[in-house]
């Protein structure tokens, strides 16, 4: 059965996953490159987003490259697509990636403003849902096939889809580095469990990871003593474990 699938979704040590006051200048937020710093160099972010040759191999490079196998459609909320807020002006902003953005399926933008699809190069198509969360997941698992959906942000849109339990699948990555803004997901993560990380036991490299709210709390003390390196991780759902 396909899946709903988060990868490579990074946040800080403080549970944020972007930076505050996102615009054109700052598509991650002010300050939000910092959180991928352990993604962008690998060979398949080279390749597959900036479109270049060469790169890192290693555990960061093969978490990365799971994010893009047996994929066929992908759902983005509306600032992943861009900076635009409130209805459109006009139909002159086609994401942030130029003319064939690195996705080669199709995508489905979550906004509450109509807009007609954007074929893209390279096999990307943009498709924009009004009608919700449920709504976007089912045309996007249509469009799909047998193939898997993936989940590529922002922070508000996969903390709905968490909230509602629809995700199958999330790798998350913790980042050494602190801000307060309200771009955090950390509080919908309750009742998941952790299945492996970068370095396959657990508690992962920094004891970093809390699945629940009391926990959390308390691992919160121990993050900020062990900030040397990036942690990464993979867990399901419960619905993925019934």
């Amino acid at each position: 059965m396909p899946k709903l699938r988060v990868h490579c979704f990074t946040i800080s040590l403080d549970g944020y996953g972007a930076g505050p006051r996102q615009d054109l200048e700052h598509p991650l937020g002010v300050g939000g490159e910092r959180l991928h710093g352990w993604m962008v160099p690998t060979r398949t972010f080279q390749h597959k987003v900036l479109g270049v040759s060469g790169g890192e191999r290693g555990v960061d490079d093969d978490l990365t490259a799971c994010g893009f196998a047996h994929v066929g459609a992908w759902i983005l909320g509306r600032n992943m697509f861009g900076p635009v807020r409130g209805a459109w002006p006009d139909h002159a902003w086609k994401g942030w990636w130029g003319d064939n953005p690195p996705y080669h399926t199709p995508v489905f933008v979550l906004t509450h403003h109509e807009r007609p699809s954007i074929p893209m190069e390279g096999g990307t198509t943009f498709h924009f849902v009004t009608d919700g969360i449920h709504a976007a997941l089912q045309r996007a698992t249509e469009a799909a096939g047998d193939l898997d959906v993936r989940l590529g942000g922002g922070v508000a849109t996969v903390r709905q889809y968490l909230q509602a339990g629809l995700i199958d699948e999330m790798h998350v990555a913790i980042s050494p580095c602190c801000w307060a803004a309200e771009n955090t997901c950390s509080a919908a993560w309750t009742g998941w469990r952790w299945v492996t990380s970068a370095a396959g036991t657990w508690p992962p490299p920094m004891r970093c990871i809390a699945l629940s709210r009391d926990a959390r709390r308390d691992a919160g003390g121990h993050l900020r003593q062990h900030i040397a390196t990036e942690a990464a991780f993979l867990i399901r759902s419960p619905r993925s474990l019934s």
